[in-house]
């Protein structure tokens, strides 16, 4: 208990002392401008800065979408269903083809949102290299119908298409982000009610008000966006008036802040410890078994995470809340093998503050049955390369089991098959790619969420993933600041609601 109160007041001095450190990232504007002109505009720090340039089809997607810049056709509700947004309503006309009906909307660049604008941007999502994680293993053709319709067909009967298309990584952008080869520029091209104006590399990005939106004038004039990937330096901006909202306050600076400016939100993510089944000491089954043998996942939930989180269950924690009572044992779990000093490398990200943390006790958990663990943290951005090449034996990391469609299927697809575009563990397996595909092809929600347990339990069963623990999410909201979205599935974080 003592050690825990030293580490805590450790913490709340250290972030006491970055204060300084932040006050000329998070000057008042100048010019001039009055107190009511400065205070329409949103003050945000983001835990991520881009890895991709903002490009739509990676990590970066999401950070369009919580700032309101991106949408597409659908959107999800808060039970994780889809409702209208771009396309304001859809049929489907059979196994592969949904017809999808427009709403009169503009992009940001003043041009109208038409179907053959629509298809153009989709069909460029299906040619990005890599694919879009929301469309990984699966084959998605867009073409106009009529005046206001977009056809859409998938290679194989896909129920869930219109969950799909609420994924970040499938925004509808003007025909102006395409303009330069190999890139994609979300600067004045998106149709969300903030309007991305200018970037400044991995710092900061500056947006105004979209006034044309579809669904109403925002209340904020802009966003001044900053991106802290340090957790104490985004706590200490909120809590010294140099941000409104915080995103990811880490659980150490929880305790640092006023109880009214925090907010808890349950969410999707789970934090997993991936092992490299492709090459290392990892790729035998007999060695993963003895690494997932050594970790306690209550003293990550308690100790790290100081109770923000819960243990690790599988890839889909409580708030699934189907997932529980569907559960199986996993299967085909080897017996495990002494390490005798294996060598590995466990690398992780320091954006999510506990991640760090969780990969020293990991590491000592590890050590203690027998491994030799060299630790490397980096920012994510300078991580994820690497990561995604197999270059690490293990790797920590923190995942939105519902982020790319909402569709309990689309992570299995994304991170545990043969052709997965996030597939950090390096994992294939033909039976899992066999028990991945039936559940894609389930219709019946129900059946589908049985097929997916199935094919979790062939997952666990390889010990390439080691659920730890299953995150709570805090976002700091400055005194006066209202409309935040508080989204389990991250995808959102201002609205046209959202003012200060």
């Amino acid at each position: 208990m003592r050690f825990q109160q030293f580490r805590r007041f450790s913490r709340l001095v250290a972030g006491l002392l970055v204060v300084p450190l932040l006050a000329g990232c998070f000057a008042s504007e100048g010019g001039g401008g009055s107190a009511g002109e400065e205070g329409s505009r949103l003050r945000v720090a983001l835990a991520f800065p881009p890895a991709e340039k903002l490009s739509p089809y990676g990590a970066d997607a999401t950070i369009l979408s919580r700032l309101g810049v991106t949408e597409g056709l659908t959107a999800l509700d808060g039970n994780g269903a889809p409702v209208p947004a771009l396309a304001a309503s859809w049929r489907r006309e059979d196994d592969r083809t949904w017809v999808f009906t427009l709403r009169e909307a503009r992009f940001q660049d003043g041009t109208a949102v038409t179907p053959a604008a629509v298809a153009a941007s989709l069909t460029r999502a299906t040619e990005a290299e890599p694919a879009p994680s929301a469309l990984s293993g699966v084959t998605l053709t867009a073409e106009a119908e009529g005046e206001r319709a977009v056809r859409i067909g998938t290679g194989e009967p896909d129920p869930v298409l219109p969950l799909r298309l609420a994924s970040p990584s499938l925004a509808v952008l003007s025909g102006k982000a395409y303009r330069t080869k190999g890139r994609v520029d979300p600067v004045g091209t998106g149709t969300g009610p903030f309007k991305l104006t200018e970037t400044d590399g991995s710092r900061s990005a500056t947006l105004a008000r979209f006034d044309d939106y579809w669904d109403g004038r925002a209340q904020a004039s802009g966003i001044d966006a900053r991106f802290i990937a340090d957790g104490t330096a985004r706590a200490a901006a909120l809590r010294t008036g140099q941000v409104d909202i915080a995103e990811a306050i880490p659980v150490a600076q929880a305790a640092s802040l006023d109880a009214g400016v925090r907010r808890e939100t349950a969410t999707t993510r789970t934090t997993s410890l991936f092992l490299n089944t492709a090459k290392g000491p990892f790729k035998d089954p007999a060695l993963r078994a003895a690494a997932r043998a050594a970790v306690d996942t209550s003293a990550l939930a308690d100790g790290v995470y100081e109770g923000h989180a819960d243990p690790g269950a599988g890839v889909y924690g409580p708030a699934v809340t189907w997932a529980e009572g569907k559960r199986r044992e996993p299967v085909g779990r080897v017996k495990a093998a002494r390490p005798d000093g294996a060598s590995v490398t466990l690398a992780t990200y320091d954006n999510r503050p506990e991640l760090p943390e969780a990969a020293q006790v990991l590491k000592q958990q590890l050590e203690k049955a027998g491994f030799k663990v060299r630790l490397e943290v980096r920012e994510y951005s300078r991580l994820e390369s690497d990561a995604l090449a197999g270059k690490f034996d293990a790797f920590v990391g923190a995942r939105n089991s519902l982020l790319d469609t909402g569709d309990p299927v689309a992570v299995l697809a994304s991170d545990h098959t043969c052709d997965g575009g996030y597939n950090l563990a390096l994992l294939c397996d033909k039976a899992i790619d066999r028990a991945v595909g039936k559940a894609a092809s389930v219709s019946d929600p129900a059946a589908r969420q049985d097929a997916v347990m199935a094919a979790e339990a062939r997952v666990l069963g390889t010990d390439a993933v080691v659920p730890l623990v299953h995150q709570r999410v805090i976002t700091g909201v400055g005194d006066g600041v209202s409309g935040v979205v508080l989204d389990p599935y991250e995808r959102t974080l201002v609205s046209t609601g959202t003012r200060r």
